[in-house]
């Protein structure tokens, strides 16, 4: 299902969609650590839930991870959505007081601050154009919606994400 089509669906309470790259980051942590699923669309939300609990400090340190995209060949692509969203919510965590920044946060911080017109650079992007080719073009002006839901995804003991 596009965001487009989940937008006009009817309600249910649990719906579970597939996402390949989140997926195998978040198995790839251990049971024990906490995963939190933080997009454009839930930055704030995110960022409250992660400080109020102490992450993003020296004692309780945390990763954002750029989930990225795969090329046909299945190889790993970067993708500039995913970076832009790790910037946007490292600059939310630090404007709460986290840090200090590994170079890497502070470079994918610099980029989210940098771009002017974030559903431009989300759009212009290999997978904005990808997308739109599909026919998909409300997807990426759906995905690049900054603080549109105040729900927080959190891997349970289980394996699977709840809202947090």
């Amino acid at each position: 299902m596009s965001p487009a089509h989940l937008c006009a669906a009817p309600f249910v309470a649990r719906l579970v969609l597939p996402s390949p790259n989140g997926a195998a980051i978040a198995a790839a942590a251990p049971p024990a650590v906490r995963v939190v699923g933080a997009c454009l669309r839930n930055i704030t939300a995110a960022g409250n839930w992660l400080t109020a609990r102490g992450y993003g400090t020296p004692e309780h340190p945390g990763a954002v991870i750029a989930a990225g995209e795969l090329w046909p060949d299945g190889s790993l692509r970067p993708a500039a959505e995913d970076l832009l969203g790790a910037g946007a919510l490292i600059c939310d965590l630090y404007s709460q007081g986290a840090g200090p920044l590994s170079t890497e946060a502070a470079a994918a911080k610099a980029c989210y601050e940098g771009t002017a017109d974030l559903a431009h650079a989300v759009a212009t992007s290999a997978s904005g154009r990808q997308l739109a080719a599909m026919g998909f073009v409300e997807d990426v002006a759906i995905a690049t919606e900054e603080d549109a839901s105040a729900l927080v995804p959190v891997r349970d003991g289980d394996g699977a994400f709840a809202s947090g």
